[in-house]
């Protein structure tokens, strides 16, 4: 999947990592552990965790745009078909699973106010019925993106692991969730941006036009708050389990503490979403009437 995805953006003149073969000419090698092993072509630049600027934001949106455009028309049978990864009503199921089967956690009487305040913002999340699948590069998150230090533009994604088919509406919300909030997903506070996402659906309508149907665009805002949430059950519930997501044993004393931290941090998120749904609408309206409806 990797190989054929930077095949075809070099091929159309978008900057990309490029496998580099091992010596024997495979593109990955199986050591005697077991562990797969890669290479890529270094791209110089740097990454941020948050954004700092809306030109970097702008520059991220489109992008994400160039890369949507281009990728969509890939004739390629995915082996990573990453099934259930914005399936919400899982992630919800699973979080209800987690309060009910691990009561006896030694942090249960923290997490368990958390779950409940994740549930009672469920009510708005929204469903992607009738939006075609396309090809979308599947964690979008700022960190994937290389920027020029000097200049603030936005020079390729990284990371393709997670390359498939899905609603591109997802990965926008994925990608807008994380990128206008200028807070990190574990800090005490967070918020959403509006300029920052104005920036961004700009450059992104820049780069998209005649793209996506009026379907697609008018369904950004709801995906923006439903994977917010989404995510917030998802720390939640290895809040309990902490059998999933990494954490940082040099700030917090366990997994269930790191990932408290985050999921507060998105239901604030969410909170300030909701406070600012209307705004989030116009600017999607605006950017949508600027480049008109796709096929």
């Amino acid at each position: 999947d990797i190989q054929v995805v930077t095949e075809y953006l070099a091929a159309n003149g978008v900057a990309t990592p490029r496998l580099a073969p091992a010596i024997d000419g495979r593109a990955i090698v199986l050591d005697d552990d077991g562990i797969v092993w890669r290479q890529t072509t270094y791209i110089p630049g740097v990454t941020y965790d948050t954004l700092t600027n809306d030109k970097q934001s702008e520059e991220a949106g489109a992008l994400l745009g160039r890369f949507h455009r281009v990728v969509n028309d890939i004739d390629h049978d995915f082996s990573m078909a990453r099934l259930g990864v914005h399936d919400t009503a899982k992630h919800l199921k699973n979080l209800l699973t987690a309060l009910l089967e691990q009561t006896d956690h030694t942090r249960f009487a923290d997490i368990e106010p958390l779950t409940h305040e994740v549930l009672e913002l469920t009510g708005d999340i929204s469903k992607t019925d009738g939006h075609p699948d396309r090809v979308v590069h599947g964690d979008p998150k700022i960190s994937n993106v290389i920027f020029d230090p000097d200049t603030d533009g936005a020079i390729c994604l990284i990371d393709f692991d997670t390359i498939s088919r899905m609603p591109v509406v997802l990965e926008l919300g994925d990608a807008f969730r994380s990128w206008c909030n200028p807070h990190s997903e574990d800090a005490d506070r967070a918020e959403f941006s509006l300029p920052l996402f104005e920036a961004a659906i700009a450059g992104y309508a820049r780069e998209t036009r005649d793209f996506l149907t009026e379907l697609e665009w008018h369904g950004v805002p709801g995906a923006i708050y439903t994977i917010t949430v989404e995510l917030a059950a998802r720390f939640c519930a290895d809040a309990l389990n902490e059998n999933y997501f990494a954490w940082d044993d040099s700030r917090f004393a366990s997994a269930s503490e790191h990932n408290e931290a985050r999921t507060r941090n998105q239901l604030a998120l969410a909170r300030s979403i909701v406070d600012q749904r209307s705004e989030v609408e116009t600017l999607v309206e605006r950017a949508f009437r600027a480049v008109g409806p796709g096929p």
